[in-house]
């Protein structure tokens, strides 16, 4: 019954920006913590941003640390990740994760701790 849905995703030149949003339902958004990964052709999924539980802690990826931002709107159950100064580096298919438990903290790396979107594409032109 739990649904991550991803949204906002698409073709952009480099130097531009995106902003993705995944809407969730099915659980309580609130005390969860959540992130963003994505997974580039030919490459394993890694992180690209989390955001804790209470919205209080963000972490990034050394690569995109000062160009991404991952933000949450309790309210409206979606997490968002604002993307900006893009490089061909980061086309990839961008996934929202959230935590399985409430309150846990770091973010699980294991999948069976998440829910997962089903992600949206990603493409940066040069």
């Amino acid at each position: 019954q739990v649904q991550l849905v991803e949204s906002g995703g698409g073709l952009v030149q480099a130097g531009g920006s995106l902003r993705l949003s995944c809407a969730a339902s099915g659980l309580t958004f609130s005390g969860r913590t959540l992130g963003w990964l994505r997974q580039a052709p030919g490459k394993e999924r890694e992180f690209a941003a989390t955001i804790s539980w209470s919205g209080a802690t963000t972490a990034y990826a050394d690569s995109v640390k000062g160009r991404f931002t991952i933000s949450r709107d309790n309210a409206k159950s979606t997490v968002y990740l604002q993307m900006n100064n893009l490089a061909p580096e980061d086309t990839a298919v961008y996934y929202c994760a959230a935590a399985k438990s409430r309150f846990t903290a770091p973010m699980s790396r294991l999948d069976e701790n998440n829910y997962w979107g089903q992600g949206t594409q990603v493409t940066v032109s040069s």
